[in-house]
């Protein structure tokens, strides 16, 4: 489909049908706040049995979300132990040198077995679909984009020694540093020095420096990077490298990959039989500096993480988010990544999905990569830190008006494509934005609020125990969350003790209000902005290293 994914330069019809889908998101949020806010003082009764009604929905959800959840970890611990370099060189035999009848696994165990079997089923379903990659995986390359603006050399140097160490042959690895024309010439100086002392060890290392001032390009991630996928496209062609056979990955100056991901990711790109139209979703965990930030920080990023495992078990609506891969080919046939948007990881899913008319779609991988926490020197600092990273996360709201108009236009796409993917898009960011206020607020007026005939009623008396209960059946959910959260912390050796992991479990209680301040209320922030045309600016989040 023909669609220009920007809200710049519309026709006067586009322009207002882009302002009603921007101001709808932050109207309802606002029409649900205030509206439930006015009901519950003025009509407690009829309300307290709204906001039971909710808090019933919200568990059967928290319950939903728990179940896969669970499901998710046990595929990721599953695959934890799985040698990709070995399936990948099955692969290669399966492919090119004739299909023959898969081994089994003679592993001992369940998990070794369970993860044989998915192999030998992937592998059944490539064979049936005839669309085996043409080249073989050591004629693979990977291509890793890393955008900077002002991190310096000991923020990038921990993720290119893991690109450098991993198990994945590193000489099939091409590194650029996307480097903006602004930033400050230590920046420059520190990517330098890492392409001059990191070079041999990979295919390529080079630095491509993006001009400032371009017509029709803000100041975004978003154009830095495809100012270095450009490059790359003529680095290519020249070189006679097949664009099919490049692999694309963008990464946050602070990723530091785990050491089986270009394995696994090989493996994944080898056995989708759609493989140039997908993009491919690990599971972001933020342990670089997970010890050093502060606790309200550790439970929300930890709490995206489970986000992001929760919806790596539904890929049909799967949408990228931060670090992810992709097809170089696909990449280049939509025409890179939008230079005028902020929310550049999940627009280009979006951007994708609606070039190939709903032909696109996200494959999760069970491997973790790894960021860091927003921080500051103090714990103020730190707060406003987290604040603006989550406003800016939840400016991923500006995606909605452009994919509800490029909807609107597209005659291919199917209506219940059109349907499911709109609502959970618009239903997602409501939820964001409203649920933590009528949890933690609006939930608690009627019985603050309560009139005479309200309080002598049984229902005044139910309420509470009611609500009571509700929020104790929740607790399971977030002892389930405890456990898992002490799962996912880093394994290696550190120097704090047991009682950190301790007071790490009890964090968690502080979740009702972490969730107000910064989840809820940067994302009302960010709608809102939208909804009154106060647009964002792209906002680096602040990162340091610990000496």
């Amino acid at each position: 489909m023909n669609f220009s994914f920007s809200r710049h330069n519309l026709s006067p019809r586009e322009a207002r049908r882009e302002r009603f889908f921007q101001i709808l998101p932050g109207g309802i949020s606002w029409s649900v706040i205030i509206g439930m806010t006015l009901f519950a003082v003025m009509e407690p009764l009829h309300a307290a049995v709204v906001i039971i009604a909710f808090d019933f929905y919200w568990l059967m959800r928290l319950f939903y979300v728990t179940i896969f959840l669970l499901i998710s970890y046990f595929r990721l611990s599953l695959e934890d132990g799985t040698d990709w370099n070995a399936r990948i060189h099955e692969l290669d035999l399966q492919i090119h040198e004739g299909y023959r009848k898969t081994p089994k696994g003679t592993h001992a165990g369940f998990r070794p077995r369970f993860s044989d079997w998915l192999f030998r089923r992937q592998l059944t379903y490539l064979k049936k679909s005839r669309t085996a990659p043409t080249a073989p995986s050591h004629e693979l390359l990977h291509l890793v984009i890393i955008p900077c603006v002002r991190e310096t050399r000991d923020i990038m140097e921990p993720g290119i020694i893991s690109l450098a160490e991993g198990n994945y042959p590193s000489k099939r690895i091409m590194v650029i540093i996307a480097v903006e024309e602004r930033s400050h010439q230590e920046v420059k100086d520190g990517a330098a020095s890492l392409a001059a002392d990191y070079h041999s060890r990979f295919y390529d290392f080079f630095i491509v420096t993006h001009p400032d001032g371009i017509a029709g390009e803000a100041k975004v991630k978003g154009a830095n990077i495809s100012c270095a996928g450009r490059q790359a496209e003529t680095y290519f062609r020249d070189k006679g490298i097949s664009f099919e056979d490049v692999i694309v990955s963008c990464f946050d100056a602070d990723t530091v990959v785990s050491p089986n991901y270009f394995s696994c990711l090989t493996y994944y790109f080898m056995i989708s039989p759609a493989r140039h139209r997908a993009s491919f979703q690990p599971i972001p965990v933020y342990h670089n500096n997970i010890w050093e930030a502060p606790g309200f920080a550790r439970v929300l990023e930890m709490g995206s993480s489970f986000f992001q495992l929760t919806e790596a078990t539904n890929s049909e609506k799967l949408v990228t988010f931060s670090s992810h891969s992709m097809s170089f080919k696909a990449l280049v046939e939509i025409g890179f990544w939008p230079v005028d948007m902020i929310s550049d990881d999940s627009a280009i899913f979006w951007k994708a999905y609606i070039h190939y008319d709903g032909k696109y779609r996200v494959i999760p991988m069970y491997v973790t990569l790894s960021m860091d926490i927003a921080a500051g020197a103090s714990l103020w600092e730190s707060a406003v830190n987290v604040y603006k990273q989550k406003r800016r996360w939840a400016w991923g709201v500006e995606n909605f008006p452009i994919v509800m108009r490029a909807f609107m236009n597209s005659p291919t796409i199917s209506r219940y494509n059109k349907v499911r993917h709109g609502f959970k898009l618009l239903e997602g960011h409501l939820a964001w934005a409203t649920w933590p206020f009528l949890l933690g607020i609006i939930g608690w007026i009627p019985v603050l609020f309560s009139r005479k005939e309200f309080s002598d009623s049984v229902l005044y008396y139910s309420v509470q125990r009611i609500t009571a209960t509700i929020f104790n059946l929740a607790s399971l959910s977030l002892l389930i969350t405890i456990v898992l959260s002490l799962c996912l912390l880093p394994k290696r050796k550190v120097k704090y003790s047991i009682w950190m992991r301790i007071g790490h479990a009890f964090e968690w209680l502080l979740v009702p209000v972490i969730a107000l301040f910064f989840s809820g209320l940067p994302a009302l922030d960010a709608q809102t902005r939208l909804m009154t045309g106060k647009y964002m600016e792209f906002w680096v989040t602040t990162k340091k290293r610990n000496k």
